[in-house]
């Protein structure tokens, strides 16, 4: 997700897609890069699917490292080597200026070309010998202007050969990929998700999708979008939009910009100063810092980091043994996370508190809370407003900060951040008698009202408009920016998005100059590769049955039953030049540890020889122990997705 983010803000200068799920619906074609939609987002995989049976013309191209169910409805099937998709889109790219199918006036007043920083290092530790070896891994998001004519001479080194030769694609291939793009009269949408951003390139990845939509000018258009789908289903609500990343607040704005450290202030009734312009630690750095002794106390929710962070043995279970540290987990479940943990708050449920979700086309969408929690467990956001009420000002502020607000000696944080005037303004009649909300019980005012009408301040007036508090409770949702009472269905176009100016057709307002940018990005190798030692690639990912690290899923008799543990899908032939059989228990292996596993040569997932495919939902064999933390130097985010491995027979 954090690499779709980037993407995003590179390009566009705003974070999520500018189309919306209407799209499919009147696109010609559908290109999936990496993503198993089938299994992945079966639900709009039922309108994808529906497009291609009520219009024979459809055509669907899945592009993957291994054969997944989405191949049952694809009319072009290309397997490719990891890493090189990055390639395929520099030849695609290639392919629409040499057969002069650029639009020409959509890049003439709507587009800038920039070439981004190369060799920007994989974010491994700085004593790494890939780090070290980086010329630009201390400015991986650097880039400078060129034009078009320097833009096609870049990607005119990506020919047939040259990547035929990277990706194991043949020219007829990638030529029918290509005239998807480059024909005018085809309405194309492009869909990814944790194959492009989980990667070391995860952010260029993103980038250069954006790039074939934008030479040939397919965006923002119904039908054609390029459309990033998300890996967890408010990834766009919870995170991304309300800021909850270590350098991010809402509404796109960034601790480093002290404009927008100056407006949140100002929202939250802060004194100037108060929020840091220093990032805090990412996710990755989290377990570093951990394992390093430089960050002690430590709170989870919302994640199962020990099931779900790269590298576990080496970067994760080193902090989370450390008796320096003490660790929380708030979670529902005993996850591999909150079993490791030092002390465990019991979380409530979605359904069993109230809330909103935002969806990957914007869509805002509110639920009522419909039963109880268990005796003592508590919502997670009850559980960060109680503990603030243990802190007063003076404990957490310097003197020099409290001087500048003199009125907020002796309040606690629960006092200056909830109950200011603000916040608590909205009685608990304001809510819905027909269901409970305990939080506002709790609290004495009606906490997700207040709490979100504040919050919506920070985007009105400047693209990230969300509706009043109350109109949520009266549709099923609404796609932002939501001006003067109507959604948006496709941003940045006249007519449909309230923020372009007439007679522009076209604004990307999220930069400066409204234009989007296309960026000249090279393919670069991988991280790790197989070699003599550790012959096969290993692809990570999800299965129909479970979602992500399986805390849920698993516990549903019909879904455990369906497919109660991970295996190791192979191909056939690679099963028997290892002298192995379907149901042979086996060790894979890479650099780092091993699980044990069984080997599986039928099924939905077949990968190609060379390659093996574990999923990462089950427990008890924690593939993380196998992946490498390599991260993409610009969004952090790790490739988890792919490394080296061998295959022992146990």
């Amino acid at each position: 997700m954090a690499s779709a983010v980037t993407g995003f803000m590179r390009t566009f200068g705003m974070d999520e897609p500018m189309g919306c799920y209407d799209d499919i619906e009147q696109a010609d074609a559908f290109v999936l890069w990496g993503s198993n939609m089938s299994e992945m987002h079966p639900i709009l995989w039922t309108r994808v699917t529906d497009r291609k049976l009520s219009v024979p013309k459809t055509t669907v191209a899945v592009l993957s490292t291994f054969e997944h169910r989405s191949f049952d409805l694809a009319d072009y099937r290309v397997i490719f080597t990891p890493q090189s998709d990055l390639a395929i889109m520099n030849y695609i790219a290639n392919v629409i200026i040499k057969t002069n199918r650029v639009n020409k006036d959509f890049v003439a007043k709507h587009v800038t070309f920039n070439e981004g920083n190369a060799d920007i290092g994989y974010g491994l530790r700085p004593d790494h010998p890939l780090q070290k070896a980086a010329k630009n891994a201390g400015d991986p998001n650097g880039s400078k202007p060129m034009d078009f004519d320097a833009f096609a001479h870049f990607v005119s080194k990506y020919d047939a050969d040259y990547v035929t030769k990277l990706s194991g694609v043949p020219k007829a291939k990638l030529d029918q990929l290509a005239e998807l793009y480059a024909n005018p009269d085809i309405k194309v949408m492009s869909f990814w998700t944790m194959g492009f951003n989980q990667h070391t390139r995860g952010t260029w990845a993103n980038n250069m999708i954006y790039n074939l939509h934008l030479l040939t000018g397919k965006i923002a258009t119904p039908g054609n979008s390029p459309f990033s789908l998300t890996g967890q289903p408010s990834a766009c609500g919870t995170a991304r939009e309300v800021g909850t990343f270590s350098h991010r607040l809402p509404a796109d704005m960034v601790v480093t910009n002290p404009e927008h450290r100056a407006h949140a202030e100002q929202i939250w009734r802060l004194p100037a100063g108060t929020i840091p312009e220093k990032p805090g630690y990412h996710a990755v750095m989290q377990n570093r810092m951990l394992k390093d002794g430089k960050l002690n106390a430590y709170w989870v929710m919302c994640n199962n980091n020990v099931q779900a962070g790269a590298n576990l043995n080496e970067e994760t279970l080193p902090g989370y043994r450390n008796p320096e540290n003490f660790i929380v987990v708030s979670d529902v479940y005993p996850t591999a996370t909150a079993v490791s943990a030092d002390l465990i708050l019991p979380a409530a449920m979605w359904v069993e508190k109230e809330g909103a979700y935002g969806n990957a086309e914007r869509r805002t969408q509110f639920w009522h809370q419909l039963v109880e929690a268990p005796t003592g467990a508590r919502s997670d956001l009850w559980q960060l407003m109680e503990f603030s009420k243990h802190f007063k000002v003076e404990e957490v502020w310097p003197p020099e900060l409290i001087a500048k607000s003199p009125g907020l000696k002796g309040k606690t944080l629960f006092d200056v951040l909830y109950r200011n005037g603000q916040v608590d303004k909205f009685p608990n009649k304001d809510s819905n008698p027909n269901y409970q909300n305990d939080e506002s019980k709790a609290f004495g005012f009606y906490v997700q009202k207040g709490l979100f009408e504040e919050y919506a301040t920070f985007g009105r007036g400047h693209g990230h408009d969300l509706a009043p508090f109350d109109a949520y409770h009266e549709a099923r949702g609404l796609r932002w920016p939501v001006v003067d009472g109507k959604e948006t269905r496709w941003r940045y176009k006249e007519g449909s998005d309230p923020y372009v100016k007439a007679g522009t057709g076209y604004q990307f307002y999220g930069n400066k100059d409204g234009r989007a940018v296309i960026f000249a990005l090279p393919y670069e190798p991988p991280a790790e590769a197989p070699d003599k030692d550790f012959p096969f690639w290993l692809a990570t990912g999800r299965v129909l049955e479970h979602w992500h690290s399986g805390s849920m899923t698993r516990r549903v008799p019909e879904l455990y039953r369906a497919f109660p543990n991970a295996v190791c899908f192979m191909h056939p032939d690679d099963a028997k030049t290892l002298g192995l059989r379907r149901g042979d228990e086996i060790k894979v292996m890479s650099r780092r540890s091993f699980i044990r596993t069984r080997v599986e040569t039928r099924g939905r997932d077949k990968p190609p020889r060379g390659l093996v495919f574990v999923p990462w939902f089950d427990a008890s064999q924690l593939i993380n122990k196998v992946t490498l933390d390599a991260t993409d130097p610009i969004s952090l985010q790790t490739d988890y997705k792919k490394c080296a491995v061998k295959i022992v027979r146990v």
